[in-house]
């Protein structure tokens, strides 16, 4: 097994007022050459946009684009003639493919959203662009870790252009899981939202990190009041 860990204190970070930024990967002026992805995952930022603010119509392709809200409440428009309005516990995706335009915004005018957005690389170009969203409150399952991106567009969960799987889990109670890699190849980078943990033998804190690949299970002990995302992408692109 080989592991990477990453603290918050090292991400990059961003703050242009109307929108403060932790960014897990080089992104717009934030670079490091040894932290340019995980695999397929592109992109992870931590943003918090303040109130009736966001980003203007702007082009995406190529890419698949997961935004998770943590609190308040983000408005989606794009050149597909969707509007959408996602909040938390639930998920929106977007598939760029040959490319797309959207804007972001802050939904309520009296308090911030706080929002993960993760860009993962496509195992296929140029499919043709789509927009997806949905409540994850059905596949909510307290103290064990379950599915809300797969490769399956016909499952339960919301699915991507790639042979990644994420999951969340929400713990209210000292628990312990082994993970399992659904393809060969594959890593995780392991995120930890809220509480502590030890991942794989490494105790982390609130948005720390850990990248792990080349086995094929490790195991999670989570404490009370945590939450954690796992994104198991490909790494050999």
């Amino acid at each position: 097994m080989k592991k990477i860990f990453h603290a918050s204190s090292t991400r990059g970070e961003a703050n242009h007022g109307w929108l403060h930024a932790k960014h897990s990967f080089s992104f717009a002026n934030y670079f490091d050459p040894k932290r340019i992805q995980f695999g397929a995952l592109r992109v992870l930022n931590d943003d918090i946009i303040a109130p009736g603010m966001g980003f203007g119509s702007h082009p995406h392709d190529n890419m698949e684009i997961i935004t998770i809200p943590l609190e308040g409440a983000l408005e989606h428009k794009d050149s597909m003639d969707n509007i959408g309005v996602i909040e938390a516990d639930e998920i929106q995706v977007m598939s760029a493919g040959t490319g797309i335009f959207h804007s972001e915004y802050n939904k309520n005018k009296d308090k911030e959203v706080k929002v993960l957005q993760l860009w993962v690389l496509p195992k296929e170009k140029n499919v043709t662009p789509r927009y997806d969203q949905k409540s994850i409150k059905e596949l909510k399952k307290i103290n064990t870790l379950y599915p809300i991106v797969t490769p399956d567009p016909n499952g339960p969960a919301m699915w991507i252009h790639q042979d990644a799987w994420f999951h969340m889990g929400d713990f209210n109670q000292s628990t312990k899981i082994e993970y399992k890699i659904n393809k060969d190849g594959n890593g995780v980078y392991v995120f930890l939202i809220e509480g502590s943990a030890e991942i794989a033998g490494d105790l982390i804190k609130k948005r720390d990190a850990v990248g792990v690949w080349e086995t094929d299970r490790f195991n999670l002990k989570m404490a009370p009041n945590s939450r954690v995302l796992l994104i198991e992408v490909p790494l050999n692109l």
